[in-house]
């Protein structure tokens, strides 16, 4: 929002703060100003000229010598070049001595022989930004309107000694985007008073005989989005350029001036920022207006001359019969106000923000208006901003304003009312203030107080500060009020609760900080994913749909994702095409479930543990060949994290997955809450993947973060180092191949119980010797107690039985 200093004067007194006073007042008390921008890029000794006669330069066809009176008494000569130059114009001078932007000095001349006693200026040259300036202006010199006073400083003139702060205003705070709502905010600073404008004056004077309810009237259809709309109508209206002071508020504010009609009503929505709109009430079917949402399908050409296709959640303004506005964002061309038109229908409303919001998004139309509106306006500035523009339209076109106003309400604005204590006030500050002082700092804010019980105030917040809704927001104005410099330093004075971390978050941190251990990089990849990356790896949850985004941000990211595991392939596939071939990756991040194709209810969130490793083991070193890794490198990883955690009775189990190598791949599977259930999924990817992928061999691994905390223990257990010595077995058990190694440890854990202190497989052979369809499974056995030394009996009797058992179990046999 951009404030000018001498249109803020008018409202506030200020005479004695600069506007760079003024930015730093405004800055400290909650209201950043980016910059403070001077109107004079460097202009001095120009004044008002009367050109009293143009001639032919002699010796130029494409120059004019004109002479111009300046109010000093003799006339200049000056020697123009522009095509627009005329006798009986008014325009802006540089006289000799003069100074204009860019470092220009104005000296006497010669040129083409003739003597030049200065510079007839157009509005670049003065420094004005040309494209605010009115299309018949932007070309050429300046010509000022033929009231204007001979000899007077064009500074003056043209209002460029002003200065505009550029507020950076919050969302909150769109009462500030008026400059009645700048005027309140520094006169609240300053402790000064508000020069409100009488938004009836004018009208007294100006209204016809004619009542407006006679041939305009108002309905409102789309009640939830419109609570209020007001019309009044004027007539005999002569369209025509505005008066220069309007026209120098407008370009210092950053709008174009275009019409005396249209620059009333930006006129008035900077002023009390309420937007209005201006109709010609002739192209209006019966005079009529009906707020209603849109049809499908329906079209309106809107005043920048494209045609929108319009849905049914966009709010319009229509005469009955078709559209003639986008409500709150533009009007239509097939009701804009044209040199012609004579009768105007004058439109102010208080519509819904969210609507104006998602009409101005989609159809990417974002006007003054719109940004008003989609912050919400004033509700009760709707009939003060609509008489003032009606005032000011009658006076600058000749006008008469029938009596009276068509408005239709839908809902009525309840003012906001708050209970606060100036006890809760201190408290929260750290202050000592006072009641009385509390309430003169409402008293600034124009707030009305009522003292209630002890200290307790009842506050009544005006509706233009919509973002005063709570207790604390009223302590937050007594703090920017008060001066935060002037808040003392105080200690906390608070029950407080010592930090620490849930069950879930120290296990997440722990596997976080393991799987760093062991060499790998945590990822952070998109929870959104191609469908195809969905149906070609569904992970752990075959059966889940994926969840398709309302509005995605591109198709390779419209749906949630359902496994982890294929954004670590594409983190592979991206290093790998960056000559980066090892790669060992983790993330740790929920996954999205339905089974549903069109969403009733929330998807099911779950936390998944996700592992990638490709390439080799270590980097190239003279003491040895790095080897590639395999499936054992990465299930080696996971089971330090697991005996970490102290979670027992995993299981392997070979596995056909789809995405995964069918004969390396194993489901992990546990006794979780009394139910046999896979939790996981470790192994090679598929070839085929690999190869689309251009990967070498990768291994992944995906696990139920969940089931591992529910199985973790609930504190880490050390043993004792053993006191007596162990006895040492090994055998060779020769069974068929498709017996899982894991199912024989298994029973020999079961059967030898707690003698057995460890079981390792350390050799297993498949070969003609003992047949095609045999292996062999060599195995290491611990024996140990903690309390006595094992005898040799108790050891062979124990080791026996746990042969004799798998053999019976799996038809093993000792190798011979």
């Amino acid at each position: 929002m951009n404030v000018s200093y001498q249109w803020l004067a008018q409202y506030v007194d200020i005479a004695d703060f600069t506007a760079g006073e003024l930015a730093e007042k405004l800055t400290r008390s909650g209201i950043e100003v980016d910059i403070v921008e001077s109107r004079n890029k460097g202009v001095t000794g120009v004044v008002v000229g009367y050109v009293t006669s143009k001639e032919k330069h002699p010796d130029a066809d494409k120059l004019n010598v004109c002479k111009v009176d300046v109010g000093t008494g003799e006339e200049l000569q000056i020697v123009c070049g522009a095509k627009n130059v005329d006798a009986g114009q008014k325009v802006p001078v540089a006289t000799v001595g003069a100074k204009l932007p860019d470092g220009l000095n104005i000296k006497r001349a010669k040129l083409r022989g003739v003597e030049s006693q200065g510079m007839i200026c157009s509005a670049k040259e003065l420094g004005l930004n040309d494209k605010l300036l009115p299309k018949e202006i932007q070309e050429g010199i300046l010509v000022l309107p033929a009231d204007t006073q001979v000899g007077e400083s064009i500074l003056d003139v043209l209002a460029i000694n002003d200065e505009v702060m550029d507020l950076d205003l919050t969302p909150n705070r769109s009462d500030c985007l008026s400059m009645l709502g700048a005027a309140y905010e520094i006169a609240a600073i300053l402790g000064r008073e508000v020069r409100l404008p009488d938004s009836e004056a004018g009208l007294r004077d100006r209204e016809a005989a004619v009542k407006a309810a006679d041939k305009i009237s108002v309905e409102i259809t789309a009640k939830d989005a419109c609570s209020h709309y007001a019309a009044r109508l004027i007539e005999g209206v002569k369209v025509g350029p505005s008066p220069l002071w309007l026209q120098n508020r407008l370009m210092a504010a950053g709008i174009r001036p275009i019409s005396n009609i249209v620059d009333v009503t930006n006129y008035v929505m900077l002023e009390y920022g309420q937007p209005l709109h201006a109709f010609d009430a002739d192209q209006l079917a019966g005079g009529h207006i009906d707020v209603r949402f849109a049809r499908e399908g329906e079209k309106l050409v809107t005043l920048d001359d494209n045609e929108r296709t319009l849905e049914p959640h966009m709010l319009l303004i229509t005469d009955g019969t078709k559209p003639v506005g986008l409500a709150g964002v533009m009007g239509g061309a097939n009701s804009e106000v044209s040199e012609g038109t004579s009768r105007i229908l004058l439109e102010s409303a208080k519509f819904e923000g969210g609507t104006i919001r998602k009409t101005s998004r989609q159809l990417g139309l974002r006007s003054e208006a719109s940004l008003r509106f989609e912050k919400e306006v004033n509700p009760e500035a709707v009939i003060p901003a609509l008489d003032r523009a009606a005032a000011l339209i009658a006076e600058l076109s000749g006008g008469q304003v029938a009596v009276g106003i068509v408005e239709a309400i839908s809902s009525e604005h309840r003012p906001v009312q708050i209970e606060i204590t100036a006890t809760r006030i201190n408290t929260y500050l750290g202050t000592s203030l006072s009641v009385e002082e509390i309430t003169a700092i409402f008293g600034r804010l124009h707030f009305t107080v009522e003292p209630l019980e002890q200290d307790g105030l009842l506050v009544h917040v005006p509706s233009r500060r919509g973002d005063i809704t709570r207790a604390v927001d009223l302590i937050e104005e007594v703090a920017r009020l008060y001066g935060y410099d002037n808040i003392p330093t105080t200690l906390m004075n608070t029950e407080t609760t010592p930090g620490s971390l849930t069950r879930e978050q120290a296990i997440r941190r722990t596997v976080r900080n393991l799987l760093n251990g062991s060499g790998l990089h945590e990822a952070i990849t998109y929870s959104y994913t191609h469908p195809d990356q969905v149906a070609a790896f569904p992970g752990l949850y075959r059966e889940a749909k994926p969840v398709a985004l309302a509005m995605p941000m591109s198709e390779e990211r419209s749906v949630l994702r359902t496994s982890l595991v294929p954004h670590l392939i594409d983190a592979a596939a991206y290093n790998r095409n960056r000559n980066t071939d090892d790669v060992a990756l983790f993330e740790i991040a929920p996954v999205f479930l339905t089974e549903e194709a069109s969403l009733t209810k929330q998807p099911e969130e779950k936390l998944l543990l996700s592992a990638l490793l490709t390439g080799k083991r270590s980097e190239l070193h003279w003491t040895g060949k790095p080897g590639d890794v395999d499936f054992y490198d990465l299930k080696g990883v996971f089971e330090n994290v697991v005996s970490y955690l102290g979670v027992e009775g995993l299981r392997y189990v070979q596995a056909q997955v789809e995405g995964f190598h069918p004969g390396r791949t194993a489901a992990i599977e546990v006794e979780l809450d009394g139910v046999r259930r896979v939790i996981g999924t470790i192994g090679q990817l598929h070839p085929a993947l690999q190869q689309a992928r251009d990967l070498a061999d990768t291994y992944v691994l995906e696990v139920e973060l969940e089931a591992l905390t529910k199985l973790a223990s609930e504190r880490f257990a050390y043993s004792p180092l053993p006191r007596f010595p162990a006895i040492s077995r090994d055998m060779a058990l020769v069974v068929d191949r498709g017996v899982a190694v894991g199912d024989l440890i298994a029973k020999a854990q079961e059967t030898a119980g707690e003698l057995l202190e460890s079981i390792q497989v350390f050799d297993i052979y498949t070969g003609d010797r003992i047949g095609a369809d045999k292996k062999s499974v060599a195995i290491a056995l611990v024996y140990r107690t903690a309390d006595r030394t094992l005898t040799d009996e108790e050891v062979s009797g124990t080791h026996s039985r746990l042969v004799s058992e798998l053999e019976a179990a799996y038809g093993a046999e000792l190798r011979k």
